[in-house]
């Protein structure tokens, strides 16, 4: 563990006990006693944590939410094309703590923590408990690094997860990036509101209290996530003026039919969040039985236009593996350069004007 990271600034749990160990997997119903030597090889190489909130949307272990999050000796398994940092995230990290692929834009990861921990994880080789969060001086560097860099005109607070922050910490480093007069947009990654909803406190919300635009996008793969619990969460962040956007990644057995993208765009929307990316899945280790091919997901998304309104539309991606940045996958429409289809497959005329 890099000495920029302090483990013992990391939050504990809010509310009842989140499920970590094989033995809890296995306490909890989500796994057989037959299973504990499988798990504790999996535990040894990546972690595993399971909020209550979120255990409580299981129905199966192999349902669509425990799918997501219930470990399995699969993720031992790594398939060729698999790579440690898919994306190419290090490569790109001028300082501990930033990511800069675009110009305009940069990651800042204060910690490597997360309220859960999905087994289809890109950063997986980095997240857990033990990644805990960037210290005074490592945090310093990263914010001096955007400060001395006016293209960067948005801040993407990702990591982990920075709602799992304290409201201290998150409120200071909201208020460093919010003098920044170049900082103009503030982008919060998270899958707090849906995991742990009880996370979403007045005490947080009022850290994220800037002048800047703020955006929250949220990380939701199926509509079963929405709970009540949860959409209490959305609303309350909602009544604050943060704008809500939705990204997902098309999982095999999660939400890989029209109906299960259908219900949870429709869900997102009804929530005031906008559907903002569905992400291929990314190659890290383990995560094959993850996978859709692109030709499919095209298709499941074109089944769905004339469906859903616009407004449930996101835009299917690629992040290039090596660091080469994200490209769309969606649906084209239009055949060569005179011709367009609609989403019946019939085939129109382009005419010129």
């Amino acid at each position: 563990m890099s000495s920029s990271v302090k483990p013992s600034s990391v939050p504990g749990p809010v509310a009842a006990r989140t499920l970590r160990t094989p033995d809890d997997l296995i306490g909890a119903g989500l796994a057989p006693a037959s299973a504990r030597a499988g798990l504790l090889a999996v535990a040894g190489q990546y972690a595993t944590a399971i909020p209550p909130a979120f255990a409580a949307l299981i129905e199966q272990p192999d349902d669509p939410i425990g799918l997501q999050v219930v470990p399995t000796p699969e993720e031992l398994v790594v398939a060729p094309a698999e790579r440690s940092d898919p994306i190419g995230d290090d490569a790109l990290s001028p300082v501990p703590g930033i990511v800069h692929r675009y110009a305009d834009r940069a990651l800042l990861k204060p910690l490597l923590v997360c309220p859960l921990y999905c087994r289809f994880c890109f950063r997986r080789e980095h997240v857990g408990p033990d990644g805990g969060v960037l210290d005074e001086t490592a945090l310093a560097g990263a914010l001096d690094w955007l400060r001395t860099h006016p293209q960067i005109r948005e801040v993407i607070l990702t990591g982990g997860d920075p709602l799992m922050l304290s409201a201290r910490r998150l409120g200071e480093i909201i208020s460093a990036l919010s003098a920044m007069e170049h900082v103009t947009t503030i982008r919060v990654h998270t899958r707090v509101p849906v995991a742990a909803p009880e996370r979403v406190t007045d005490a947080m919300l009022d850290a994220l209290e800037t002048e800047k635009a703020m955006w929250m996008a949220v990380h939701i793969n199926h509509a079963r996530e929405l709970s009540e619990a949860a959409r209490a969460s959305l609303r309350r962040i909602v009544r604050r003026g943060i704008p809500l956007l939705g990204q997902s990644v098309l999982l095999r057995g999660v939400n890989d039919s029209e109906p299960a993208l259908e219900a949870l765009f429709r869900g997102m929307v009804e929530n005031r969040m906008r559907p903002y990316y569905l992400h291929q899945l990314d190659p890290a280790p383990g995560t094959a039985r993850f996978h859709v091919p692109a030709e499919e997901g095209r298709k499941l998304l074109a089944g769905l236009r004339g469906r859903v309104t616009g407004l449930a539309w996101p835009l299917y991606v690629l992040d290039i593996p090596g660091g080469y940045g994200k490209v769309p996958l969606g649906p084209g429409y239009v055949d060569g350069a005179a011709q367009v289809r609609d989403p019946s497959g019939r085939t129109h005329r382009l005419e010129r004007p």
